[in-house]
């Protein structure tokens, strides 16, 4: 297979040095304390050149929360070919790995603390990041229950439950209290626990899902605890 044509691949390089650069600075000054002069010196490149790429500084708030959100869906878009249980738990360290990040923590902590003041940023986080993410989790569940593998009446609220059940307490503890950033030991007690309530509540066949969910636990520790070594 060749690849992509040489400008095409400086393409993509840049703009993918420009959104790491976006981030680490939305994450450490806010939406309205980002300044685009301070994102394309991060960048390496000339402020012209970082409007070729992204014409406004809200432009480039979306697309840095649109690179994230796709990390997060990768386990929907291209499932494992290995069934719903590998797929929901690499989605849920998908999505811890994403979201629990001390970048992105800081940046959630500085979008919470200004949406007061400038609503539109918070409806902005809410469309681009969070309700496509729900989108695409509520799209697979209802693949899952066509398939008879899960059973539920509401749509929504089964993917609300299954995002809650995997993450919510360690993260809403990680945003208040940035000095006790948890482990990926305790993190991985959060998402099995989770992923054990989920399937007993919404699996039509629980008791097989979650000796699967223990299989596949048991045969790859190495990703939950590498980092408390």
């Amino acid at each position: 297979m060749t690849g992509l044509p040489k400008r095409q691949q400086n393409r993509i390089d840049r703009e993918r040095r420009i959104i790491k650069a976006a981030l680490k600075v939305f994450s450490e000054t806010g939406f309205s304390g980002a300044n685009m002069d301070v994102v394309a010196v991060e960048a390496g490149l000339s402020k012209p050149t970082l409007y070729q790429y992204f014409p406004s500084k809200e432009a480039l708030f979306s697309a840095v929360l649109l690179d994230e959100r796709e990390r997060m869906m990768d386990a929907f878009e291209h499932p494992s070919g290995e069934g719903m249980v590998r797929d929901l738990l690499n989605f849920a360290w998908d999505y811890a790995d994403t979201v629990m990040r001390p970048d992105m923590l800081s940046l959630a902590r500085l979008i919470i603390g200004e949406v007061q003041r400038f609503p539109e940023i918070g409806r902005a986080y809410q469309e681009v990041g969070p309700d496509r993410l729900l989108s695409a989790i509520m799209a697979y569940l209802d693949g899952q229950r066509l398939a008879a593998r899960l059973v539920f009446d509401d749509t929504e609220l089964a993917a609300q439950d299954l995002w809650g059940l995997i993450l919510s307490a360690p993260r809403t503890q990680a945003l208040y209290m940035p000095d006790r950033q948890p482990s990926r030991t305790e993190l991985a007690r959060y998402i099995h626990n989770g992923l054990r309530v989920f399937f007993k509540a919404y699996s039509t066949q629980p008791n097989k899902d979650i000796a699967e969910l223990d299989r596949l636990i048991g045969a790859q520790p190495s990703r939950q605890v590498a980092d408390d070594d």
